[in-house]
């Protein structure tokens, strides 16, 4: 018994690094693609790649002085003016890329589909496109939000730090459930418009937009079961000044994350043969 496992336990790891070697083989095509999609997002526009700029600016700005100076939201407890719009920055800037990464995942093989069928290169590289991609759009609107901090003198200090791990954990995670889902979605095309909807109630039900104070205690225990919620209220506590996240509370969702990569990574091995002749 114990040699098979070791048998298996060799297998998944010469498995993974010849996945590791291929992607590593077409790196230039996975740089290519990225710059490719970029291009391709600001093509016949007049002012081109200036849009990746304005566009968050124009965000920060509405979420910032909008809530702040003209509706004057103001966060429970404070009475610091840009306190709320912090928090708001805070949750649906790193909730956007999480949307959008999951999103990605789930449809990478059905809107690839015809680039599979017509090319050969290992299906991997897709969901490391969608990162980089996707990576690089949070980091510019990230950005422009730390340089507002700045100016604003509203820098969190030392504890940016931990900002890294939860990127990391919601990077997985987000990566993890997509790609499961993306397979799936290959044979059951509703899942694809499912997560849409999914998605829309899941960003009611995880405190973004409002804190958890707000709610009554009922709801504050059917919320407890949301397991990105840690992770959110860690982004919130770096950027309020509260400290770094509640590291214990992020155990679930490490768990959880660790479960969907292993299903990820099982799903994808037992069905690879199958998408060419599905898509």
């Amino acid at each position: 018994m114990s040699t098979e496992v070791t048998q298996v336990r060799a297998s998944s790891r010469e498995a993974g690094m010849d996945a590791l070697r291929s992607l590593w083989h077409y790196r230039r095509f996975i740089v290519g693609s990225v710059a490719r999609e970029f291009r391709s997002r600001y093509a016949n526009t007049m002012l081109g790649s200036v849009w990746l700029v304005l566009a968050p600016f124009a965000m920060i700005l509405v979420y910032t002085l909008v809530f702040s100076q003209i509706m004057h939201a103001r966060l429970a407890g404070s009475a610091e003016p840009f306190a709320y719009s912090i928090y708001l920055c805070a949750g649906l800037l790193p909730w956007q890329w999480f949307t959008e990464l999951l999103s990605r995942n789930v449809g990478i093989f059905v809107d690839h589909g015809g680039l599979i069928k017509k090319s050969s290169f290992p299906r991997l590289a897709l969901p490391v496109i969608s990162f980089i991609a996707s990576a690089c759009n949070f980091a510019l609107i990230f950005g422009l939000f730390m340089i507002f901090l700045l100016i604003m003198g509203r820098w969190p200090g030392w504890n940016i730090l931990g900002l890294i791990p939860l990127l990391l954990l919601q990077s997985a995670f987000a990566i993890g459930l997509g790609i499961t889902l993306g397979v799936l979605n290959v044979f059951f095309r509703d899942i694809g418009q499912a997560v849409g909807i999914i998605l829309q109630f899941w960003f009611w039900l995880t405190p973004i937009i409002y804190p958890i104070g707000t709610l009554p205690e009922w709801a504050r225990n059917y919320l407890s079961w949301n397991p990105v919620m840690p992770l959110f209220d860690g982004y919130h506590r770096i950027f309020l000044g509260q400290g770094l996240p509640q590291w214990e509370n992020l155990t679930g969702l490490t768990l959880l994350t660790l479960v969907l990569l292993l299903i990820a990574a099982w799903i994808y091995r037992a069905a690879q043969s199958q998408l060419v002749d599905e898509l």
